[in-house]
C-alpha cells in the first residue's frame, strides 16, 4: 500500500479589490448576476460569471422554485447557457459569490458538487483548465487554476 496526496492548491486574496482587473469585472459581474436571483425562499441568492475565449461574459444566477428540488444553481445555469448558445468557445474563467438574506457571507462559498461534477465536463470536453473565482459577500476570494483541483477522483467521459 502507498499513500498518494490529493490535496488541491489555491490563491487567497484578501478582497475583491487584490484581483487583476479582469478577474475583478468577473467577480463584479456575478455579483450583479446574484442580485438578480430568484431565491424567494432560501434568500440565497448566487451569481455565475463565465469569460469566454473571445473576452464575451456569460452570467446566471439562482433560481428557485416552490416545487424542491425543481430550482437551479448558478453556476449550471451559466454554464449551460454557454454550452448552447456558444457551443464552440470555450470558457476561460469562473467567478462566483452569494449573497444572503439572512446574514453577512464572509468567506467564501464555493460551488456544489453537483455544480464541480458539470463544471469539470466542461472543462474535460475543452481540454483547457478554467481559472475558478468564488467569495461570499464580502472578504476573502479563492481561487484554483482548474475545477478539475476541485474534484479529486472525479468521473469523466473517459469511463464510459
Amino acid at each position: 500500500m502507498k499513500e498518494i496526496n490529493t490535496g488541491t492548491s489555491a490563491f487567497i486574496f484578501q478582497d475583491i479589490d487584490e484581483l487583476s482587473t479582469v478577474d475583478k469585472n468577473l467577480m463584479e459581474a456575478a455579483i450583479q448576476a446574484a442580485k438578480n436571483a430568484y431565491a424567494p425562499y432560501s434568500g440565497f441568492s448566487v451569481g455565475a460569471a463565465l469569460l469566454m475565449d473571445d473576452n464575451s461574459i456569460i452570467i446566471g444566477n439562482n433560481q428557485e422554485n416552490a416545487a424542491y428540488p425543481s430550482g437551479m444553481c448558478a453556476e449550471r445555469v451559466a454554464i449551460w447557457k454557454a454550452g448552447s448558445s456558444y457551443p464552440n468557445k470555450k470558457v476561460k474563467k469562473i467567478a462566483i459569490t452569494a449573497i444572503s438574506s439572512n446574514k453577512k457571507l464572509d468567506k467564501p462559498v464555493g460551488p456544489c458538487g453537483a455544480c464541480r461534477q458539470t463544471l469539470l465536463e466542461y472543462e474535460v470536453n475543452q481540454k483547457e483548465a478554467m481559472e475558478i473565482f468564488f467569495m461570499g459577500e464580502i472578504g476573502n476570494v479563492v481561487k484554483a487554476n482548474s475545477i478539475a483541483s476541485l474534484l479529486p477522483f472525479s468521473f469523466d467521459s473517459s469511463y464510459l
